[in-house]
């Protein structure tokens, strides 16, 4: 997927812009997150849900490799976060849900939790905030993660290690965390 790319190209070029104009971190991570966003929407939708809930030519698994299946899109979204820290972009983002299937994403900050809870609350708002993780400060944004297809909604509901079984189309299932040093 090219949201690795994209991601650190924009990252490099609010980033450069930040230093001569000043560019608020919230104004990069909206950004950032624009990007993570469209990705994710169409490889769930124009991929995963086309390929196996439509045409049933392929499944989506989260043991891909294995099965030859489609990845999740949760986990093509971690694959593309990978990258991106590899690349040592100035910024970082996770996947992550109050009622994460894998452990692994499950909110782990104080501010985190606060995030998840403000963006299912609070319908199609997102939430920003300020937060100290070792020596570093950072600013910590948290968008909606929706279900927008069929497919989200049943391998959540489906799943022997899903907390919730309940979504519906359009509801919020977790969280984007973006991360900014200050």
């Amino acid at each position: 997927m090219r949201i690795a790319a994209v991601i650190a190209a924009v990252a490099a070029l609010l980033t450069a812009c930040g230093q001569e104009q000043g560019i608020a971190p919230q104004r990069m991570a909206d950004a950032v997150f624009a990007v993570i966003e469209a990705d994710r929407a169409s490889y769930t939708q124009k991929v995963v849900n086309r390929l196996q809930n439509e045409d049933k030519v392929i499944k989506a698994d989260e043991h891909w490799q294995d099965s030859q299946a489609l990845p999740l899109p949760a986990q093509m979204l971690r694959m593309g976060a990978e990258r991106v820290a590899e690349q040592d972009a100035g910024f970082n983002y996770a996947l992550l849900s109050l009622w994460a299937i894998n452990k692994q994403n499950k909110p782990r900050t104080d501010l985190e939790k606060q995030g998840l809870q403000y963006v299912m609350d609070n319908p199609g708002k997102n939430f920003y905030g300020r937060e100290t993780l070792g020596d570093t400060e950072y600013f910590t944004a948290v968008y909606p993660d929706v279900a927008v297809s069929p497919a989200c909604v049943g391998c959540h509901n489906e799943h022997i290690d899903s907390p919730r079984t309940d979504f519906k189309l359009g509801d919020t299932m977790g969280g984007v965390v973006i991360r900014i040093p200050l």
